[in-house]
């Protein structure tokens, strides 16, 4: 397989993981965006953490949630927990950035 042949095929599963994203953006209520992953979901928990030594780091559990990754074969993921020292980006989806314009 080429170099032009492996991009192309890349490109063609991200165009094919933004369409699925279009798809079944309007199930859910939350975008969960964490350093490795983004995530939707309609139930997310976000805990701070202190370690002993007192660094800090988030605990994020998620149900029913679908993750934004080309390489998994399966998007959709029952229960979801993530534990990280980087920052987590919690957000509200208002149902009308989804709703189409009238053409009235």
């Amino acid at each position: 397989m080429s170099a032009e042949d492996l991009e192309k095929y890349e490109t063609e599963m991200e165009l094919q993981l933004y369409r699925e994203y279009r798809d079944v953006v309007g199930l859910f209520s939350y975008v969960v965006e964490t350093e490795r992953r983004f995530y939707l979901t309609n139930s997310v928990d976000l805990q701070v953490r202190d370690t002993e030594n007192g660094e800090v780091f988030f605990e994020v559990a998620m149900q029913d949630a679908w993750v934004w990754d080309m390489y998994r074969p399966a998007r959709f993921v029952k229960n979801v927990r993530v534990v990280t020292f980087k920052d987590v980006n919690v957000e509200e989806i208002a149902k009308s950035d989804f709703e189409l314009p009238s053409t009235d």
